[in-house]
């Protein structure tokens, strides 16, 4: 979402949506449901997926992440298990693993190479993590702002751990659930932005997203988790595919802030409106939508397993996921690989 400003929470009451990149194979062992859940908390929403004709993304002549491979460097910040740096890091990889069962993390990912630069070179289907740094003394404290988060990625650019690749490298600030954000769970559950030559010395594309398992699974960990004002009365929250609420919320927040990142880095690439402090950019359009069927409270087809876990895409070493779809320049409309129709 938007660089300057923020990922809006968007609500889950949107109009019908259609959509969809092509048509998914279903394993036998899986069922498909659409579920009717209420919308998230404290959100506003800036979608139009359900026509091209009020769509106006435009390019405005920026560069795209078109380099191969994009070198993406893991800021772990606070305490993280091994086993949540696991999953967050073969997520990444999928990306790239053209191996996976369709429907996949690397067909979703395709919707998003489709976006391009002025010389036609299209966002890079290649990914790899370059690095990494565990900042597990928390340099900045466990309250950042925007400032403070550039910050974060100076102090791991000096220490060495990896360098400050402007020309290949994207820079994601992962956050524990004991560390506050600026405007997390009100406003925000992740955004992006570059980091400004006076803080860190480049400029570097670099996105920031928080575990909100502790403060507010219901907004930023959505469907796994709802409001409290649900009670008992209302469906009941989705089951995780990797039984971590807080991790596998974040996974859809991570690839909403890469395709972002990756088609829109220093924010005058692809983007509705005409404020580049604000824009739409290609997740927020589809915030809420997973599967063929969105809209009007429903999220859209997707996937359950025998265990009940919820997912609508394959990845690497057998891991599932659950990513929103992505705005797609050639079909003017929300596309996923598990599109139905």
């Amino acid at each position: 979402m938007s660089s300057s400003l923020s990922l809006l929470l968007l609500p889950f009451f949107l109009l019908l949506s259609s959509i969809a990149a092509a048509p998914s194979s279903v394993q036998t062992l899986n069922t498909l449901f659409n579920p009717k859940l209420p919308p998230r908390t404290l959100s506003s929403s800036k979608k139009f997926e359900g026509s091209s004709d009020l769509v106006h993304l435009r390019y405005h002549m920026g560069p795209v992440l078109s380099s191969h491979p994009i070198n993406i460097y893991l800021i772990w910040y606070g305490r993280w298990s091994l086993p949540q740096k696991l999953l967050i890091k073969d997520f990444l990889l999928s990306i790239s693993t053209i191996a996976a069962p369709s429907p996949s993390v690397a067909e979703w990912w395709r919707t998003v190479s489709l976006y391009t630069d002025q010389t036609g070179a299209n966002v890079s289907r290649s990914v790899v993590v370059a690095g990494e740094h565990a900042d597990v003394k928390y340099s900045q404290g466990k309250a950042l702002t925007r400032l403070s988060v550039q910050q974060v990625i100076g102090n791991a650019v000096r220490s060495a751990p990896f360098p400050a690749d402007h020309k290949h490298g994207i820079y994601l600030v992962l956050t524990s659930d004991d560390v506050t954000m600026q405007d997390f769970c009100r406003a925000v559950c992740g955004f992006h932005y570059f980091t400004f030559p006076s803080m860190v010395g480049y400029t570097l594309p670099y996105a920031w997203i928080g575990n909100s398992a502790k403060q507010c699974p219901e907004v930023c960990a959505y469907p796994f988790a709802l409001p409290a004002y649900m009670g008992r009365g209302g469906p009941g929250a989705l089951s995780p595919p990797n039984k971590d609420v807080g991790v596998d919320g974040m996974i859809s927040v991570i690839g909403h802030e890469l395709a972002e990142l990756s088609s829109n880095p220093l924010v005058n690439a692809w983007y509705a409106g005409e404020d580049p402090t604000a824009p739409t950019e290609i997740g927020d359009l589809c915030e809420g939508l997973y599967g063929t069927g969105g809209g009007g409270g429903y999220i859209g087809q997707v996937m359950k397993d025998r265990g009940g876990r919820t997912f609508n895409v394959n990845g690497r070493k057998g891991r599932k996921f659950l990513l929103q779809w992505i705005w797609s320049p050639e079909l003017k409309a929300c596309a996923g690989p598990n599109a139905l129709d």
